[in-house]
């Protein structure tokens, strides 16, 4: 069992996927803890959640993916590839008319796959 870890660990794509799923359970653990404790405001608790998500993900992306040194450029592009990819995702899930929830598995699908490619040959270039 714990050889088959290992070799799952050494997949660069698997550690972009728990690394993006641990971030996605940290923006939301924050996020409601904002709203339960400090402010019933969906935005501020949303925006607190992702800005804290956004700095373990880009720390551990960089370390443990893609082994690059943490840098304020390097940072700069991995915002600009996350936020850029939640306004493709809006602006997809707009466009389409059919089940919401099917357009919201298919961004959810997709747009990691999307996002892991700009940063393999943009962000951490």
């Amino acid at each position: 069992m714990k050889s088959a870890i290992i070799k799952i660990s050494q997949i660069r794509i698997l550690r972009y996927a728990v690394i993006g799923g641990i971030s996605t359970l940290i923006h939301l653990g924050v996020a409601t803890a904002f709203i339960y404790y400090l402010s019933p405001s969906v935005f501020f608790s949303n925006v607190t959640g992702f800005l804290i998500a956004y700095l373990f993900s880009y720390t551990m992306q960089s370390l443990h993916v893609f082994g690059h040194a943490i840098s304020w450029q390097k940072a700069l592009r991995y915002f600009i590839t996350q936020f850029g990819s939640l306004l493709v995702s809006i602006g997809l899930t707009h466009l389409f008319t059919f089940n919401s929830y099917v357009k919201t598995f298919l961004v959810v699908l997709f747009m990691p796959m999307v996002t892991y490619t700009v940063h393999k040959f943009w962000t951490f270039k």
